[in-house]
């Protein structure tokens, strides 16, 4: 009888995991199916968005494209100037230097960081298995004054500073929708190492079948935070090679 309790123990131990692994696949698998269909995702070769930020009273517009390809960049206009941000043609990463407004070429520890960013088109989520990635449901937690789903995602490892790092973001999925209504990682480097980054999203459009947050508030957890207003997305737009190709300065 001891042998057959144990037994059973651990089929339910071993169902339970299997219950939560479909839970979470369930979720994700809401989360696409609400917000357009993951046919419709599949379909998607790139995006273009016309965003702004208010600075000190001053407007400030930025547009960002990512694609399929792992081609992406943003592009800051400040007092007329145009500022290249995370410009990734796919094999090499550069930035327009604020201070000299040259374009300059990032490091080797950057790029590669680019490239598993790269990866994450159009979604963290999707196809996440085939990228190694590992999904877990945490829990239900209130945030942002909702319910939601929390998911843990343990993406491939960065590295900074030389050392290999875990990648670990925090998703949280309104517990209805299923949609993403926040983000969370922690810093890894820089002057704000150790303090948790935080996406807040909201009011979520249709374009052309798919829908995506109009509303986002990035900034660290607790502290001070950036709304971003979204005028326009665009998906997939022509753009040019010459989008992403490194000046001769």
């Amino acid at each position: 009888m001891k042998k057959v309790t144990i037994a059973l123990v651990l089929v339910l131990f071993a169902s339970g995991g299997y219950l939560r692994a479909q839970g979470v696949d369930e979720i994700i698998n809401n989360y696409f199916e609400n917000t357009g269909g993951i046919d419709a995702w599949k379909k998607l070769n790139g995006i273009k968005i016309n965003a702004k930020v208010n600075q000190g009273g001053i407007e400030i517009p930025i547009e960002i494209v990512q694609l399929r390809d792992g081609r992406q960049y943003t592009k800051i206009t400040i007092q007329g100037q145009e500022l290249m941000q995370g410009v990734f043609d796919g094999t090499s990463l550069w930035n327009t230097n604020f201070a000299t407004m040259k374009a300059e070429k990032a490091d080797d520890e950057s790029t590669a960081n680019a490239k598993l960013d790269a990866n994450d088109f159009p979604d963290s989520f999707f196809d996440y298995k085939s990228k190694g990635y590992k999904a877990e449901l945490v829990g239900k937690e209130t945030f942002d004054g909702a319910e939601t789903f929390k998911l843990k995602l343990t993406r491939e490892p960065r590295t900074v500073d030389g050392a290999s790092v875990e990648d670990v973001l925090y998703f949280f999925l309104e517990s209805e929708s299923f949609v993403p209504i926040g983000q969370e990682t922690e810093i890894k480097e820089g002057p704000a190492k150790g303090q948790i980054s935080q996406t807040k999203m909201s009011d979520y459009q249709e374009v052309e079948g798919l829908y995506f947050p109009y509303s986002l508030t990035q900034g660290i957890k607790g502290g001070q935070s950036q709304p971003i207003i979204i005028d326009k997305i665009e998906v997939n737009p022509t753009v040019s090679d010459s989008d992403f190709a490194y000046p001769e300065n």
